[in-house]
């Protein structure tokens, strides 16, 4: 069962701003990347389900992250269809996120009332997806879509959608002031929060300080 109402995480994406996005086959780095950030001030962190034995990953990631990071929201992405979202359900996610709209994979999040945000690149799916209920819309992928101008064009005729881009984002003030300034809800950030050199060497205290700095320009854009 969900620790986070679906509520409560899309109101911690509004305030966090900053989604990290990220995979790795190894239990204990994915643990230092999850203190790591949660050390920076991220409160909500997307596991991404893309190798072999990552919901085992996930699960014991989130176990000890309810015990170490107790404000931490963990959910899981790139979940496609409606089984697989039903077994991170069952293992402790908060929150799905997915790469494209799948019907039976809203029904399942629903029923259980988990926050369920969908890939979109159209006007069109984003109003799909609100029928299907839901909260924070993924534009994905957020560059190639059509980037920040994509966004401010979206808003114009929906004001009320919630819409986080993942794909082109950067933690840098010049990328962060563009889709802050379209009105996202909040990003999705993945590689450019964690080089692969920065892995390698386990220079945790770089993330951590990467996490803060990000944090700090979004809030300097909000005000």
């Amino acid at each position: 069962m969900a620790r986070f109402s679906r509520i409560e995480v899309a109101q911690v994406m509004k305030e966090t701003g900053i989604i990290p996005v990220f995979y790795h086959a190894d239990v204990e780095l994915c643990k230092n990347v999850v203190k790591a950030c949660y050390d920076g001030g991220i409160r909500v962190f997307e596991f991404t389900n893309r190798g072999d034995f990552a919901l085992e990953v996930f699960t014991e990631v989130t176990k000890w992250a309810a015990k170490e990071c107790p404000e931490m929201i963990m959910g899981v992405g790139s979940v496609i269809d409606a089984p697989t979202a039903a077994l991170y359900i069952a293992n402790g996610t908060n929150f799905i996120v997915a790469p494209l709209i799948d019907e039976e994979t809203a029904k399942v999040c629903n029923k259980r009332k988990i926050a369920w945000s969908p890939g979109c690149g159209s006007v069109t799916e984003i109003d799909k997806a609100h029928q299907l209920g839901c909260e924070v819309v993924k534009i994905f992928p957020g560059s190639a879509v059509g980037g920040p101008d994509f966004v401010k064009g979206v808003m114009g005729p929906m004001p009320w959608a919630s819409i986080m881009p993942t794909g082109g984002v950067a933690p840098d003030r010049e990328n962060l002031s563009k889709w802050i300034g379209a009105g996202v809800h909040c990003v999705g950030m993945g590689s450019q929060l964690f080089p692969k050199e920065v892995l390698a060497e386990k220079n945790f205290q770089y993330i951590t300080d990467k996490c803060a700095e990000a944090l700090a320009i979004v809030k300097e854009l909000r005000a």
